[in-house]
């Protein structure tokens, strides 16, 4: 009969199996690190592609409207809903009308010569079924309706604000990340991507116009 210490000698001996023992201890931790790798991909890719989104719409923003050369150009209810399927059939599978939401802002100087150094809101419209937050990170910089007297919007670091008779078209996209394994290896559930762009050529600020009787994508 083998005493105890004479099991635990050999045992101490017995390498069979290691390896896989090893591998056993190891797996748990690689697929770990493996998973939390595609997620922290995923993620940086579809904030990066918002971003795009977001500066693709301020662009096609600032440059939409109908007239001649000779004219200020018009904008229509028409031209704003055409905006956002643009973005919306961009965006492919992360269904930007499903998972985020868009505010675009039309910024405009207080006054003409704009002596104070205040804008605002002439107008905003949204797309979007999700529900941004009430004002991140501050309503001063972030206005969610006709605001006026304002410093800029677009964060405390970044503000912008319009050139006398003109506008800047700033969009805002908020947008909620759907995860590929787990929401707990994402940085974030949701963000905010925002971009602005100067409205290319002259444009008549009186007003939206709505010829077509078309949908107004109200806020």
């Amino acid at each position: 009969m083998m005493s105890a210490r004479s099991f635990f000698a050999r045992l101490r001996r017995d390498t069979g199996g290691l390896a896989l023992l090893e591998f056993a201890l190891v797996l748990p931790i690689f697929i770990t690190m493996s998973l939390t790798g595609a997620e922290l991909t995923c993620y940086i890719t579809t904030k990066m592609r918002v971003s795009q989104l977001a500066l693709q719409l301020a662009d096609d923003a600032a440059r939409m409207g109908e007239g001649s050369q000779l004219a200020a150009k018009t904008i229509s209810e028409t031209d704003i809903n055409d905006l956002f399927t643009g973005a919306q059939l961009q965006s492919g599978e992360m269904d930007l009308k499903t998972n985020g939401r868009v505010i675009l802002s039309d910024v405009e100087p207080m006054a003409n010569p704009n002596t104070s150094g205040k804008y605002k809101i002439g107008w905003q419209r949204c797309y979007g079924s999700k529900t941004a937050p009430a004002a991140p990170p501050s309503p001063a910089y972030y206005p969610r309706a006709t605001a006026s007297n304002i410093t800029g919007v677009g964060g405390a670091n970044r503000l912008v604000g319009a050139q006398d008779g003109n506008a800047t078209m700033f969009v805002e996209v908020y947008f909620v990340y759907k995860p590929l394994f787990s929401g707990a290896l994402a940085p974030t559930s949701s963000f905010d991507e925002i971009a602005s762009m100067s409205v290319r050529d002259r444009r008549d600020l009186t007003q939206i116009y709505n010829t077509e009787k078309a949908t107004v994508s109200s806020c």
